[in-house]
């Protein structure tokens, strides 16, 4: 699959598979823009992709504040011309990311309100202000990511579980019924456990392993390119079978 002159922007892009998605687009012949709130190692992945012979920037941003993810826009298309690609990769359980394990109800709303807006109105954010550039083009895809957890809900993660319930579902139809007037698709990529973290090889599947992220990036560059023309309004589930195992 060749991305030769296309121009993909990627939030999230500091580590994982937002970081790895930069990579393997960059050596396809993308221009890469990551973006990220963690500047300082977001700078280093981006100089890694300039070296081994890449085009990319780096955005420092936080998807949280529109105005920031409107100059992130504004920044990619300065330098490159285009967006077309957006992949929404941002994202964490509000738990492990700010270390919160409260009951239910006892835990501090502003958890909370965290997960949500990262995981729902980020890619909300970056969905709305890059249409509006892919609808100028007449073109672009959009690759949401989602989780299984998304599927199978959470008692401590409730707002991650809700977010990604509705990426994957209502941001996802949504924006592939908008974006069908204007040649833009919209699908959702649900990955199962995927060995971005060791905790993840902890998680059953069907298949007894989880997910090498390369596995999912290959995935997720599949429904980027033309081979997927005729894809859209999707939600893509890569678990290793963990959603259909026998539950005791």
């Amino acid at each position: 699959m060749s991305f030769k002159n296309k121009t993909v922007m990627i939030t999230g892009g500091a580590s994982g598979m937002g970081f790895l998605s930069g990579q393997c687009f960059a050596k396809e012949g993308a221009n890469v823009a990551l973006v990220d709130i963690d500047e300082k190692n977001l700078a280093s992945k981006c100089e890694e992709i300039l070296s081994e012979g890449g085009k990319a920037i780096y955005i420092a941003t936080d998807v949280r504040d529109y105005q920031q993810v409107v100059r992130a826009r504004d920044r990619a298309v300065e330098e490159f011309g285009s967006i077309d690609i957006l992949i929404n990769s941002a994202g964490g359980n509000e738990c492990r990311v700010l270390n919160h394990y409260e009951d239910f109800v006892d835990m501090p709303i502003d958890v909370y309100d965290w997960g949500l807006d990262v995981n729902l109105k980020g890619p909300f954010y970056f969905s709305h202000t890059v249409m509006k550039q892919m609808v100028k083009q007449k073109s672009g895809v959009i690759i949401n990511i989602g989780s299984v957890t998304g599927e199978e809900g959470s008692s401590s993660g409730v707002a991650y579980a809700t977010a990604k319930s509705g990426v994957m579902y209502g941001l996802t139809k949504s924006l592939a019924i908008y974006g069908s007037r204007h040649n833009v698709r919209v699908c959702c990529v649900t990955p199962g456990p995927v060995l971005t973290r060791e905790a993840m090889a902890k998680m059953k599947t069907l298949i007894g392993r989880a997910a090498a992220p390369k596995e999912v990036v290959d995935f997720i560059m599949y429904l980027a390119s033309d081979k997927a023309a005729f894809i859209t309004g999707t939600n893509h589930v890569i678990d290793g079978g963990r959603l259909i195992m026998p539950r005791s």
